[in-house]
């Protein structure tokens, strides 16, 4: 059983149903990659793990232990980290006050992390004092998940951590993604740029209108025919 497992999901945000019978997985310090055409119900399968959708079949488990029925909320004191895509950051909050929001329901000493997280994403250490609001936005997407790596997660989700940013600024997030994964947390991420982002994946899931079409590692899909044709550009 994977550290955290989406199973046979089924469920939308009214009647409609948009994920059918998906399963998503990723196993502990294991980056894995959602990947699909637009409208193929991605970002909605990462919010279903986080227990942002009502279910209508399926459920979630994190280390054995289902938490289908649990609030989002109630899946952060669990340990799972999750960064939307937009409104992600204080903007007019320093970088440093951003990364102290994000240890607000910890009570001991949040300093240890804050070093990883300078560490991790040094730009940050330079620009602490600094609102948050004046980054570009590779550094701003850096913000956003050293304030989620200020919880301690278990799993960090990230739904389109490079979208809008340049080609040099994703090889560098995911090059951070990989150094944050070597720690042992569960990343599970979607992501528009395909072929990249299976590059650095363990385990890749191609969904389409809301359902599983091809499931393997990184480089499985990487080299599939059908999927290259279908999904990477040829």
């Amino acid at each position: 059983m994977a550290f955290l497992i989406g199973e046979t999901m089924t469920g939308g945000y009214g009647p409609v149903d948009i994920l059918h019978d998906c399963t998503v997985a990723v196993e502990k310090g294991e980056i894995a990659v959602i990947v699909g055409p637009n409208g193929a119900g991605k970002s909605t399968a990462m919010k279903a793990v986080f227990g942002m959708l009502k279910l209508r079949g399926g459920h979630v488990k994190l280390d054995g232990e289902d938490i289908t029925t649990l609030s989002p909320q109630d899946r952060v004191a669990q340990g799972m980290a999750f960064v939307p895509q937009t409104h992600n950051i204080f903007t007019s909050m320093t970088v440093e006050e951003n990364l102290e929001m994000g240890a607000f329901l910890r009570r001991d000493d949040i300093k240890t992390t804050m070093e990883q997280v300078y560490h991790l994403f040094p730009i940050l250490r330079d620009k602490r004092r600094q609102a948050a609001g004046e980054l570009s936005g590779g550094q701003r997407q850096q913000v956003a998940v050293g304030r989620a790596l200020m919880t301690q997660p278990k799993v960090l989700m990230l739904d389109e951590p490079t979208a809008g940013v340049s080609p040099i600024v994703m090889d560098e997030l995911f090059d951070r993604i990989i150094e944050v994964a070597r720690t042992g947390i569960s990343i599970l991420m979607v992501e528009q740029n395909a072929r990249q982002a299976l590059n650095i994946a363990d385990k890749g899931y191609v969904l389409v209108q809301g359902a599983n079409r091809f499931t393997g590692t990184g480089a499985e899909l990487l080299a599939d025919p059908d999927v290259r044709k279908s999904f990477l550009g040829g």
